[in-house]
């Protein structure tokens, strides 16, 4: 990592649900049903002419393992017993070698830990997310922390970052010296044709006028926050790139570095969860939307869900990768060959 990507500021916008959090309070889905459904989007294969499905790849992978491969949520849709019967079977060692990995050691914590309806007590925020917090804190990077999610699980997410930063977590003890406040208020951000209209407290922030405000809004955010995003607005827009939870970046601001982590970041922006906008000019107000290839493993990271319970570096490797390949897009953009790119939707 160079030295000047080294002093910029992260701000980091966090989905929970299979990014951080392996449940989804939504649909009611423990650490058990989640990693299942995980594992569904992420095998890949194809129904033969009998009309049965046959792999074309024996180890997951966040895109299709050659041409022709379709996962088999996309076929069959949610499976939450996918490696108890069926195809999904043969994926049931690696479901439990990770299931495994997600048990709460020791005591339960009511905010750390959840139970599943087995009796088992797991991580509620997976080990790898604290370890970035701490391996960044260690490094005296200056960074905040946005949770942007579609669910419901934000104020039970905030409340266990809280108990975390007050060294209550038993493997990030140190996480207390991290001088981090949470805001326990959850906000809300809504979309339409018209504007991005932001919401927490008494705050209230609209794009109408002004396109830069929630960039101006988000960049100079101190501590640990969090968002609910506009789902409705992203079904409306058939879950396109278009209707996705808002990411603003400014490329003429050099001292800050947008990342948006989420597992259902896709190079289809067609099929995907973030709507990238990106002010090409130095001091525009009028963003240009950017399609997902444009800032992919720069200012999108797709999260996989495996890596980030099996490798407590993960999400640490992903912003450093990410810190890597931003100084070469910004070189990009000053030497104008990103400059013409169009909308890209």
């Amino acid at each position: 990592m160079s030295g000047r990507a080294g002093r910029r500021r992260l701000v980091l916008h966090v989905d929970l649900n299979n990014t951080v959090v392996a449940a989804d309070a939504v649909s009611g889905l423990g650490p058990r049903e989640a990693l299942n459904v995980f594992l569904s989007t992420a095998t890949w294969g194809r129904e033969g002419a009998d009309g049965k499905w046959q792999w074309m790849s024996d180890r997951p992978s966040l895109r299709p393992p050659c041409p022709g491969a379709v996962s088999y949520y996309c076929r069959y849709g949610r499976a939450q017993g996918f490696t108890e019967s069926g195809p999904g079977q043969c994926f049931s060692s690696l479901h439990a070698q990770h299931l495994r990995l997600l048990e709460w050691p020791g005591e339960p914590h009511q905010e750390l830990s959840v139970q599943d309806g087995h009796g088992k007590h797991y991580h509620f925020i997976l080990p790898s997310f604290f370890r970035l917090l701490d391996a960044l804190h260690r490094n005296g990077r200056d960074f905040t922390v946005i949770f942007r999610t579609f669910g419901t699980d934000l104020p039970r997410a905030l409340l266990a970052l809280r108990s975390a930063l007050a060294g209550q977590h038993p493997q990030f003890p140190a996480l207390r010296d991290l001088a981090l406040p949470v805001v326990l208020t959850p906000g809300q951000i809504r979309c339409s044709k018209r504007e991005v209209v932001l919401k927490r407290g008494a705050e209230r922030l609209t794009t109408r006028e002004d396109g830069r405000k929630l960039y101006d809004y988000f960049s100079s955010l101190e501590g640990i926050g969090g968002f609910q995003d506009h789902f409705d607005w992203w079904a409306r827009n058939q879950f396109s790139s278009r209707g996705g939870k808002p990411l603003w970046i400014d490329p003429h601001d050099p001292s800050i570095h947008h990342i948006f982590i989420d597992d259902n970041i896709r190079l289809d922006d067609a099929d995907t969860i973030v709507h990238p906008q990106v002010f090409s000019e130095r001091g525009s107000s009028s963003p240009r939307c950017a399609p997902t290839s444009e800032l992919y493993d720069i200012c999108l990271v797709q999260t996989d869900l495996l890596e980030a319970i099996s490798d407590e570096d993960y999400f640490l490797r992903c912003v450093r990768r990410c810190e890597e390949n931003y100084d070469s897009y910004l070189a990009r953009m000053e030497s104008g060959s990103l400059s013409q790119q169009g909308d890209g939707q």
